[in-house]
């Protein structure tokens, strides 16, 4: 594959990835367009999860450099936001019950929002993934904060040694820049996904509460 690619051989590819995902059920729907790699997602779906999984299916894409997902939820029978809310409360009781006081739930017009702390971000993630495939949501908007718990030098280690660890990441190309529980990487990587898994990794270092990821994607 050669280095540098067209927009309209990157869009092709995104489409092509999107129907091939059968966790994308809605997929004739979903109209896909590229301009300089960042690709944007438009259309509509039948639930959140499709919209979802279309945002995944187009970051794996080699050549994109970023991903606008302006997919718009249709839902074909309506919730109320109450049983919207009360299945979310329950669905945080049972996959986090230690931490599921400290996070308060928010539900307006199919919009759910979770706010509150948490020691780890896997919990914060956790959360999330609780409610992703509750019917009638249109959108989340994960607001829960971490916690800060360690030393900048301490965090700034552990996050070197994982990405060392990482066998689809180059660390040499990586640099990780710490201040309080505040990361910021940059450099260069090949792909999105690699991007992606490079701010993972730093997340995973305890007592990180924000993690900007400045690092290039240059196929």
């Amino acid at each position: 594959m050669s280095v540098n690619r067209t927009d309209a051989s990157v869009k092709k590819d995104v489409e092509d990835e999107i129907k091939w995902d059968p966790a994308v059920r809605d997929d004739n729907m979903i109209a896909v367009t590229v301009r300089d790699g960042v690709a944007t997602l438009t259309g509509f779906v039948k639930n959140y999860m499709d919209s979802y999984y279309a945002e995944k299916a187009a970051k794996r894409v080699t050549g994109v450099t970023g991903v606008a997902n302006d997919i718009e939820v249709r839902l074909l029978t309506e919730r109320t936001d109450y049983e919207i809310a009360e299945e979310a409360v329950k669905a945080l009781q049972r996959e986090l019950p230690t931490i599921s006081e400290s996070i308060k739930v928010v539900v307006k017009d199919g919009w759910l929002k979770i706010e509150g702390e948490c020691d780890w971000n896997y919990q914060k993630e956790c959360a999330e993934r609780a409610l992703r495939s509750i019917n009638g949501i249109k959108t989340i908007s994960n607001l829960i904060t971490v916690k800060e718990q360690a030393t900048p030098v301490d965090i700034k280690q552990k996050i070197e040694e994982a990405l060392v660890r990482n066998a689809r990441l180059d660390a040499d190309r990586i640099t990780v820049e710490v201040a309080g529980g505040r990361v910021t990487l940059r450099g260069k990587v090949r792909s999105l996904a690699e991007k992606t898994q490079a701010q993972r990794s730093a997340w995973a270092a305890p007592g990180i509460t924000w993690v900007e990821n400045a690092i290039a994607v240059a196929p």
